[in-house]
């Protein structure tokens, strides 16, 4: 019979904590710091994207062919994320300040994201056209056929005509003015009772542009005092960027 001493000899003496319980331990501690690294990054990318909503201040140029026409635009004036790449497209569209004529950017994004200050901005969707007439041109031909009653005064020197109840424009107004040498201006409004009731996109008009674009577009009732402005400023914008009218770039010194 073995002595107890012998027999307690025998017993293998571990520790109270074992070597793979420390590294099982670790191995969790270390995935739980992953994981808290992953979700502190991740929540912060997540937050960027969500506070952009869309949004992008990158200027890269994108090079976008509609018909015949070629325009290059920065990304940060082009307003859907799918829109903004090179190639063929529908359409394009586009939103920028007014009267700045500036695509998003950080210092400007109050503007874009309150609703309450986006009659600050202007909206435009390029396309082909598909009418041979422009709404200036249109003025003659159709719209002075869907009038309904006697022309009265509208707002900063326009003058105000009723469209036919039966001709789909629901509660729409005409207004013109005569331009010296250019046909008439004309614009559609939904005029609201009051200032403070005005959206971004109360009035729109289209323009013909470069060879085949039919550029419509839109902005608050609030901002038809700068109608001359405006549509001079939406022109130059499309026109200066259409590829046929964008100068080459110098070549510096030395041929660099």
């Amino acid at each position: 019979m073995a002595s107890p001493m012998s027999s307690a000899s025998m017993i293998e003496e571990r520790p109270l904590i074992s070597s793979g319980f420390v590294y099982r331990l670790t191995a969790g501690v270390a995935v739980l710091a992953a994981l808290t690294v992953a979700i502190s990054v991740g929540g912060h990318w997540l937050g960027e994207k969500i506070s952009l909503a869309g949004h992008t201040g990158s200027t890269r140029p994108i090079t976008v062919t509609i018909g015949e026409d070629t325009m290059r635009l920065t990304a940060n004036t082009i307003r859907f994320p799918s829109e903004r790449t090179d190639g063929t497209a529908e359409r394009v569209d586009l939103y920028l300040t007014w009267p700045q004529m500036q695509g998003y950017s950080e210092a400007d994004r109050m503007r874009f994201d309150d609703i309450s200050q986006s009659s600050s901005l202007i909206f435009l969707q390029i396309t082909q056209s598909t009418m041979s007439r422009d709404m200036s041109g249109r003025l003659g031909p159709i719209y002075s056929q869907l009038m309904d009653g006697a022309a009265y005064s509208g707002p900063f020197g326009l003058t105000a005509h009723r469209l036919r109840a039966d001709a789909g424009y629901n509660g729409e107004v005409l207004l013109t003015a005569p331009r010296p040498g250019e046909p008439d201006y004309a614009v559609r409004c939904l005029l609201p009772a009051s200032p403070a009731q005005a959206t971004s996109g109360d009035c729109q008009r289209d323009v013909k542009i470069g060879k085949d674009l039919s550029v419509l577009y839109r902005f608050s009732s609030n901002q038809l005092g700068d109608w001359r402005a405006m549509d001079a400023a939406v022109r130059s914008f499309v026109e200066t960027r259409l590829v046929d009218n964008i100068a080459p770039a110098t070549t510096a010194a030395g041929g660099r």
